[in-house]
């Protein structure tokens, strides 16, 4: 095997965010998220652990009170979709 193949390449390991890195990513996702949600109504990103998903579910609950419309979220495991809800609906959505 060469010394670049896949069977000899580490494994990546994922390092949850500590609270300081969740406080900063979601006050500095805010703005884009809230850029893109007024362009097309939606917004989409890789979120495959649980706390890039909680990071984005945190980022969509501050953009709708932001902008003081319902804003939703979905994962599926591998994305996260943040877009505007109903008026009414009941708000955030795992």
């Amino acid at each position: 095997m060469t010394p670049h193949s896949p069977a000899t390449q580490p494994v990546p390991r994922h390092t949850p965010l500590d609270a300081d890195e969740m406080a900063r990513s979601e006050a500095a996702f805010s703005p884009l998220v809230t850029e893109h949600l007024l362009a097309s109504g939606r917004f989409r990103v890789t979120a495959e652990t649980p706390d890039m998903v909680e990071l984005f579910q945190r980022v969509a609950r501050r953009v709708g009170d932001a902008l003081g419309r319902p804003v939703v979220s979905y994962a599926n495991g591998r994305d996260i979709v943040i877009a505007f809800g109903r008026e009414g609906s009941p708000g955030l959505t795992a």
